[in-house]
């Protein structure tokens, strides 16, 4: 038991969560991966490779958590190399699904976004840090927490705009906490309202030959998808394209063939017509073959992570550790909900993969990052509460007639201290 505790350190419920996404990943990757099956001919090659991905994720997990919480201020210098990395992939970047998002590097494709969003976060939880106080945080803050999300953001969101939202609802949110200015929060979010208003508007009046013209392509197709999402329209069965709104359809079709208990792993049916099933959709394959009951557990784990991360957070003594934590639980819980709710048909469609659960390889690896980051802090908290203790029981050592909690409290500021100074 000792050596277990040894081994696995940190917080044991986000261990718990970690353990259980990962279980949760291997049968639902396995069973919606036919179609990568059927492409390769090899029935085990895809679940192979995952399991490869998980195995190495998790040893990344035991690295980093076994980090000191101080160090990760030094992956700082990550944001200007995935500024460069971003660029790169704007000019000579893998195309796939009509957006450059891979660079190959011949024996590995990654995705620099991943590495851009964990720079901003870690950025941004540093600034607010610095000019965090009790009585708020300084105004310079905003300045450049604005400019390194927004040059982060404005790299990515022409191939990946909902990361880009992604990124900017995270760091949104950790401004909150960091109590930057009302005032400046207030005009941040009149601002953010008009420009997605004024960037909706362009994108749904502006003719598609035009945004061509000017090599935003994805433009094109993100106008198709917000044209499909504010259609309310009933189209009888038979008349509904089914070539256009395929991954719409059979998802929808996955949720409704469901039932309280689903059809069971490895029984859906829909994995088979479902495009990328195995990863931005992998919510409605759970749900087809775990029911309304396994989908709820499975967003059951993200709402915990997002509690225990607060919990944690709430015990820190040092307001980087705070921001940083924090930053990361809004980060991966975000990307959960854009997830699900474009699983079920509450948003439009984006290309954001469950964390810790779909198909990937750089976004798979980067999320047990963030979890190795979480189990590090939580670690130094525990370690602070035992040193506490161990004060706290050397002071009541010294003075039997206290109890331990009286022992443990500072002593008066009224009360005369022996080395100072003689009036």
């Amino acid at each position: 038991m000792d050596l277990l505790k040894n081994f696995f350190k940190g917080d044991k419920a986000i261990w718990i969560i970690f353990l259980f996404l990962c279980l949760i990943s291997v049968i639902e990757v396995f069973s919606a991966s036919s179609s990568l099956s059927f492409k390769s001919g090899d029935h085990w090659a895809p679940i192979t490779n995952h399991l490869t991905m998980l195995l190495v994720g998790a040893c990344v997990v035991w690295i980093v958590h076994n980090i000191p919480c101080r160090w990760f201020k030094t992956f700082i210098v990550l944001l200007p190399i995935s500024w460069i990395l971003l660029v790169v992939v704007l000019i000579m970047g893998i195309a796939a699904g009509g957006a450059k998002r891979w660079i190959d590097l011949g024996f590995v494709q990654f995705q620099p976004s991943e590495v851009g969003k964990m720079a901003t976060i870690i950025t941004v939880a540093f600034i607010l840090s610095k000019m965090y106080s009790e009585e708020g945080t300084d105004k310079r803050a905003f300045k450049f927490i604005l400019g390194v999300t927004g040059a982060t953001c404005l790299l990515i969101f022409s191939e990946n705009l909902s990361t880009a939202v992604l990124l900017a609802v995270a760091v949104y949110l950790m401004m909150i906490i960091g109590r930057i200015p009302f005032k400046q929060m207030a005009k941040l979010t009149a601002t953010g309202v008009v420009a997605v208003s004024l960037i909706v508007g362009a994108i749904w009046f502006i003719p598609a030959n035009v945004w061509k013209e000017i090599k935003i392509k994805r433009a094109v197709t993100w106008k198709e998808r917000i044209a499909d999402f504010s259609n309310k329209e009933k189209v009888p069965a038979a008349q509904f394209d089914m070539e256009n709104n395929a991954q719409v359809a059979h998802a929808n079709i996955a949720i409704a063939t469901s039932n309280v208990f689903g059809k069971g792993p490895g029984n859906s049916v829909q994995r088979d017509f479902l495009s990328l099933a195995f990863s931005d959709f992998i919510y409605a394959i759970i749900i087809e073959e775990m029911g309304l009951v396994g989908g709820a557990f499975v967003a059951l784990l993200y709402i915990l992570l997002l509690m225990r991360i607060g919990r944690i957070a709430n015990k820190c003594d040092k307001p980087y550790y705070i921001f940083l934590i924090m930053g990361i639980g809004f980060l991966l819980v975000t990307q959960a909900l854009f997830n699900m709710l474009v699983a079920v048909g509450i948003m439009p469609v984006t290309g954001q993969p469950l964390p810790l659960i779909s198909k990937g390889g750089t976004s798979t690896l980067i999320n047990c990052v963030y979890i190795g980051i979480i189990l590090s802090v939580s670690r130094y908290v525990k370690e602070q509460e035992a040193l506490k203790a161990q004060e706290a029981l050397a002071a009541q050592e010294e003075s039997p007639g206290k109890t331990q909690e009286e022992a443990a409290l500072p002593e008066s500021p009224n009360a005369p201290d022996a080395n100072a100074p003689a009036l």
